[in-house]
């Protein structure tokens, strides 16, 4: 069966340089809490090293939620997981294709409108847009903010997710800008309770997803029919 992203999505990054009492048991949390997509990003680790930790979450989360390797779709299919991400700069989708097979998930990283129109043409199955607002992981990058959202979801028809310093606070100007989801790393694995973290960042996705989520779906099935009348 073919990969697909729920919408709206939260999408959890890791990083266990913030996830004290330990990663694994975090991530699992969180997934309790309302992620439905976790990516494994220690670009650090060897590859042995990274396919037990990606082994352990994907046992951790039983299932509950889809699990994405940063760059590896070596580890990914070795480990079973969902798909992989890829970075602006990473591997062909046609390469990571050849090595999943056609039903995992191919994520592109991406900073710019012409980034965003290459990996639909190339065939990735969702973007990951960023950086919104300043964050601590990219602290002297200048954020483009949900304007770049804007200007890629005019453009391209993939699912979107924004990245980069997006809170419970922020999160609806991502959506509105046409993302339907967000990433986040510190929000959720340096909180002290992941799970209530998490839980509050899905609630207000959902209740922007409410707002413009269905406007946008509405508008899409108008064009549809428009399109075979």
């Amino acid at each position: 069966m073919v990969e697909v992203l729920p919408k709206p999505c939260l999408c959890l990054v890791t990083d266990r340089t913030v996830a004290s009492g330990g990663l694994v048991e975090r991530v699992a949390q969180a997934v309790r809490g309302g992620v439905d997509l976790v990516q494994l990003r220690e670009k650090d680790l060897p590859g042995r090293e990274l396919l037990e930790l990606a082994e352990s979450i994907m046992a951790a989360i039983g299932g509950q939620a889809k699990l994405i390797v940063n760059e590896r779709a070596d580890v990914a299919l070795a480990a079973g997981a969902n798909g992989v991400q890829l970075g602006e700069d990473g591997l062909p989708v046609s390469a990571a294709r050849m090595t999943l097979g056609g039903e995992p998930l191919i994520g592109r990283s991406v900073h710019s409108v012409s980034a965003a129109t290459q990996a639909e043409v190339d065939g990735a199955d969702f973007l990951i847009v960023g950086a919104m607002f300043t964050s601590r992981s990219h602290p002297g990058e200048n954020p483009a903010g949900p304007d770049l959202m804007g200007r890629i979801s005019n453009k391209c028809r993939l699912p979107l997710i924004g990245i980069g310093g997006i809170t419970p606070e922020n999160a609806s100007t991502v959506i509105e800008a046409g993302a339907s989801g967000v990433a986040v790393i510190t929000n959720i694995l340096a909180a002290s309770d992941p799970k209530a973290a998490a839980a509050q960042l899905k609630e207000a996705i959902c209740q922007a997803w409410r707002t413009y989520g269905d406007e946008r779906l509405a508008g899409a099935e108008r064009e549809e029919s428009t399109r075979h009348d």
